[in-house]
């Protein structure tokens, strides 16, 4: 049964700072080609043996970005900045155009602040030198938030959301219903993060959920829904997204055929790691409702995808409940890696590069799927989607907070 579909949300814009590209055409060759950025890397820690992990870097120097505060940038922040400032100008938004009280931040991150902080920590105990008198501002959950708002001089809401792996796609969630709400006109959303320093990786390490490099072919660690998966490939990046209301767009002169159609949230409620199946499929089906779509609809899914035993086994069961055999799943981490805050704005830029090229990207390294998930994987090499209107985005965290996406596509 359709449902009343609420006023859907255009996407104007979109910026990206991930380890497999930072334009859409480098973005899209990886994402489509199934090409992984994962490498293999070493953890030296003085007194203790080295680490053998699996993580995805991006090629970037944070020495370049400037903040509009003149203080030191953690490096996640950095990311935020350049990816917003990018997604910006693909929007071809000027902000001293804009009304700045109906202008709006909303950014996600899990740990911002991370990195800077373990390279502080490591300083201070290390080498016995004082922290700077701005630690505490640039390791702040809202720094990326607050650099952001002055960037662009915005004075609507402006609020981070700290919510682990679903942090951005809580982040992007939120702003549409403020948008829908009548609240703002325009908002700035996405996410970041960047753990990849010693005591960040080593602490994930530590919870037995990263994949070991395979011998030889270390690119191919992250393997989800696979029957051999083995964890995932820790990963850093940001990715931005310029979220309008259609008069806004219009108004303004910009021509869009993406759109966010629907978001919903809750928490399982049940355990801090262990996800909950049933509470998976409760989420995606309240998206549904909030697009006032019906799941048959639904032509391609991206998969949270962590290449978790629990993880995968949970999400394959949720995904069952609610699409059956029917829609087909890809899950990008296979090539970016697991990005964590920044993981739910990268992912829905997938979906709507899918629905931009109507194609499909395939989930790398997937040779044999777990037999026990009865699901539709996209795998070996992209696939053709014509007339594909309907994406979804699973984020599914850690704490027991699921987030769910919905884009489409209307070239009316």
């Amino acid at each position: 049964m359709n449902h009343p579909a609420a006023t859907p949300v255009w996407v104007t814009g979109l910026g990206l700072l991930t380890p497999i590209g930072r334009t859409l055409a480098d973005f899209d060759a990886a994402l489509f080609g199934g090409i992984s950025a994962v490498s293999a890397h070493s953890v030296a820690i003085n007194g203790f043996d080295p680490v053998q992990i699996t993580v995805a870097r991006c090629d970037f120097d944070v020495t370049s970005q400037r903040s509009a505060s003149r203080l030191p940038l953690d490096r996640g922040t950095a990311m935020a900045l350049a990816s917003a400032q990018d997604a910006a100008v693909h929007a071809g938004l000027d902000a001293s155009r804009l009304d700045p009280e109906r202008l709006g931040i909303f950014w996600g991150s899990g740990m911002a602040g991370a990195g800077f902080f373990d390279t502080t920590a490591a300083a201070l105990y290390g080498e016995q030198r004082r922290m700077r008198p701005t630690t505490v501002l640039t390791v702040m959950p809202n720094a990326a938030v607050a650099e952001l708002a002055l960037h662009f001089g915005a004075q609507g809401s402006a609020i981070s959301y700290a919510c682990a792996c679903a942090s951005s796609a809580v982040a992007i969630g939120e702003a549409m219903r403020a948008i829908r709400g009548g609240w703002l006109d325009v908002a700035i959303v996405g996410g970041h993060d960047a753990m990849l320093t010693p005591g960040m990786m080593t602490g994930w390490h530590g919870m037995r959920v990263m994949a070991p490099p395979p011998a030889g072919a270390p690119e191919t660690a992250c393997r989800p829904f696979a029957a051999d998966r083995a964890g995932f490939a820790l990963g850093e990046g940001a990715a931005a997204l310029v979220l309008e209301s259609p008069a806004h767009a219009r108004a303004r002169g910009a021509d869009s055929a993406l759109r966010l159609l629907g978001y919903a949230t809750n928490c399982d409620g049940t355990h801090i790691t262990q996800p909950d199946a049933a509470s998976q499929a409760r989420v995606m089906r309240a998206a549904l409702r909030d697009a006032g779509l019906d799941a048959a609809q639904i032509g391609h899914i991206n998969a949270h995808g962590t290449a978790t035993l629990a993880g995968d086994a949970a999400e394959a069961s949720s995904l069952h409940q609610v699409f059956g055999a029917a829609a087909p799943v890809s899950a990008t981490k296979a090539i970016h890696g697991h990005l964590l805050g920044a993981g739910g704005s990268v992912e829905l830029i997938a979906c709507l590069r899918a629905l931009a090229r109507q194609a499909l990207p395939p989930t790398a390294h997937l040779h044999t799927p777990d037999p026990a998930f009865a699901l539709d994987f996209v795998r070996g090499a992209a696939r053709d989607a014509p007339g594909l209107r309907y994406a979804l985005s699973n984020s599914f965290a850690f704490g027991g907070t699921n987030a769910v996406l919905v884009a489409g596509r209307d070239d009316a």
